[in-house]
């Protein structure tokens, strides 16, 4: 008979819980006629992150991702009036994306869906269970900020 892998059922259960978050929010945007795929999600959250316009080449870092994958995602968010490029003001052969008004609706609209995600997950939680899960999450996402760096 085999111990079971306690780290290898943390892992299963972090990736349950994760395609769970998805599948809830995914409903909730739905409700909203959205239209938004994660990926687009994904860079309208981290354009809205930058003071001022960013590059494509900025997102793609940002995102950990190629420049073309910026690029066709930016082309969909564009298409849909929620992005736009823009001419960099000190080099005019850099283009910058800038959210649209549309664009900081979607976002909240975004954000009110993850809220509600959220709180459909963690509605069995007590308010202690609650605030020690975000202890532990604090931890875990504060390491994987500083292994990133």
């Amino acid at each position: 008979m085999t111990t079971p892998d306690p780290d290898g059922l943390l892992a299963e259960q972090l990736l349950l819980l994760t395609r769970r978050v998805h599948r809830i929010q995914k409903r909730h945007l739905q409700r909203g006629e959205l239209g938004i795929t994660p990926a687009q999600s994904r860079l309208l959250r981290t354009l809205a992150r930058y003071d001022s316009p960013p590059r494509m080449a900025d997102l793609a870092e940002a995102l950990e991702v190629v420049p073309r994958a910026v690029t066709s995602v930016v082309d969909a968010l564009e298409a849909s009036g929620r992005v736009r490029r823009v001419p960099d003001p000190a080099n005019r052969r850099v283009i910058r994306i800038e959210l649209t008004d549309d664009g900081r609706k979607a976002l909240h609209e975004l954000h009110a869906a993850r809220r509600a995600a959220a709180e459909e997950i963690l509605a069995p939680l007590t308010g202690e269970q609650r605030e020690i899960l975000g202890g532990l999450l604090d931890t875990l996402v504060g390491e994987a900020a500083e292994r990133r760096c």
